[in-house]
């Protein structure tokens, strides 16, 4: 299909992008301190800490001990009152975007999706986690997962990625290589413009 017949659409990654902080990592320390009996939970989750950084787990597996604590929080009444506090954070340029706003983040579904609701992304792809239970489900969605993911929901021949946005030159790879506009590296807020040619030496 020719680009001129594809759906032009920007892919943005969230945290430390449109949002400057970790959100998952943001929403567990307001959990802490709101509903302080998650507290008990600490000492698992910093022994699964050291189990990933000596390489007994994977990233994936610790972030599934990390939610753990999702059940013993009110998580709908948490995750509006959380974006009550912190959706005023969000940068200002991403609220001025004009072209088809695709969102594909490792965070939590159950957490974006509120902003989702709020700030109105045309499509948001984001680490699937069980409503109940708040455990992940398949694959965390990050590095070339997120391409998988987004050609889940979109077919290669239907959608033409003019520009791409993250903060992570290393894990957001994939995406950056889907542009065929300009890549932006997002950098304390600030969007620097690069090749990925020049960038990439693949």
């Amino acid at each position: 299909m020719d680009n001129d017949k594809k759906m032009d659409v920007d892919i943005y990654d969230f945290d430390q992008t449109i949002f400057p902080y970790d959100s998952g990592t943001l929403f567990f320390v307001y959990s802490m301190i709101h509903y302080p009996w998650c507290i008990v939970l600490l000492p698992i989750i910093g022994f699964s800490f050291l189990l990933m950084l000596v390489g007994i787990i994977h990233f994936t597996q610790f972030k599934r001990i990390c939610y753990t604590y999702i059940p013993f929080i009110p998580k709908k009444k948490a995750v509006v009152k959380f974006w009550n506090r912190y959706e005023k954070l969000i940068q200002p340029w991403f609220k001025e975007r004009k072209r088809y706003t695709i969102v594909i983040s490792a965070s939590p579904d159950f957490l974006l999706e509120e902003i989702d609701r709020r700030l109105g992304f045309d499509t948001l792809i984001s680490t699937r986690h069980n409503k109940k239970t708040g455990i992940i489900e398949g694959k965390n969605c990050r590095g070339e997962e997120k391409v998988r993911r987004l050609y889940e929901v979109f077919k290669e021949d239907e959608i033409n990625v003019v520009d791409v946005y993250s903060d992570s030159l290393k894990h957001d790879k994939y995406i950056f290589s889907l542009a065929n506009g300009k890549c932006y590296h997002i950098v304390k807020g600030k969007r620097i413009e690069f090749k990925y040619s020049e960038m990439y030496k693949d």
